[in-house]
């Protein structure tokens, strides 16, 4: 991968130039390939610490800077305009990837693990990694270079925000066994530590502080860490107070999201996914 990584990092800093470089497509494909295989990653964890592989996501905005406006499926029924470096993902039985039908896409250039399940409709971004056992549910959404754990469950209408751009910038991480609940959104390179619990409706970004009422603490992300949610922790939607001005007089409280336990056994009984489905 050394040899691919300077030949991507060397095509990247051409800029428009890599258009008519003659290996450029060449490399754009193999690098294309390895990611979808999860040979490469946007983002993998070294001595217990995310790190974000710059170079991966310099070799996604190539393809996207080498492609070419291209049409697809069928157009009598339905039709795409996108770039041709990109096209949509197909599956086979033998990669045992369950795509229930009713339009789902999965875009070249994501890994999807075997015993993945897809409920449709969802759709997984380029550079995505999602791993074994996990099901994408209704209505999901996995963006370019989030980075999903195995068996997590990613409940209808939920979105794990992707970060492509800045090329430094950690994307979205969610850890192993963790379960996000319906209509959740983890945005900006939030992290989801393993076997965490996001309750319907929580919203998790840059900006949003955690409050912490076990252990009596507020997680912010700062200038170089994002925002981690603890391992295990069950997080809810709550509000706080606006204590000053005319908010204050009016009554208003702000969105806060709130860590109300940790998990336990009761817990896990009441996540616990249906092997029914599988």
């Amino acid at each position: 991968m050394r040899e691919l990584q300077r030949e991507i990092e060397s095509l990247y800093a051409m800029g428009a130039d890599a258009n008519n470089a003659a290996n450029a497509r060449d490399a754009f494909l193999r690098f294309r390939d390895a990611l979808t295989a999860g040979a490469i990653r946007a983002a993998e964890k070294v001595d217990g610490r995310w790190q974000t592989n710059a170079w991966v996501k310099q070799g996604i905005l190539l393809g996207f800077r080498l492609g070419r406006l291209s049409e697809s499926g069928d157009p009598r029924v339905l039709s795409f305009v996108d770039k041709d470096t990109y096209p949509v993902r197909h599956f086979s039985v033998d990669e045992n990837v369950r795509v229930v039908p009713g339009g789902s896409s999965v875009r070249c250039g994501a890994y999807v693990a075997p015993s993945v399940v897809c409920m449709p409709p969802m759709y997984i971004n380029v550079g995505a990694y999602v791993d074994e056992g996990s099901m994408i549910d209704s209505h999901a959404l996995v963006g370019s270079c989030a980075q999903v754990g195995k068996r997590v469950h990613i409940s209808a209408a939920a979105q794990i925000g992707g970060v492509l751009e800045p090329i430094n910038a950690s994307p979205v991480i969610v850890e192993d066994d963790v379960l996000v609940g319906g209509n959740c959104g983890v945005y900006e390179g939030t992290q989801v530590g393993a076997r965490a619990v996001l309750g319907s409706g929580v919203i998790l970004t840059r900006s949003t502080p955690l409050f912490d009422t076990v252990a009596g603490e507020i997680y912010r992300a700062t200038a170089n860490e994002p925002l981690r949610v603890p391992d295990g922790a069950v997080v809810v939607p709550g509000a706080r107070a606006i204590t000053k001005g005319k908010a204050a007089e009016w009554g208003l409280s702000l969105y806060a999201p709130v860590i109300v336990k940790y998990r336990d056994e009761r817990t896990d009984r009441g996540v616990e996914l249906e092997d029914i489905l599988r």
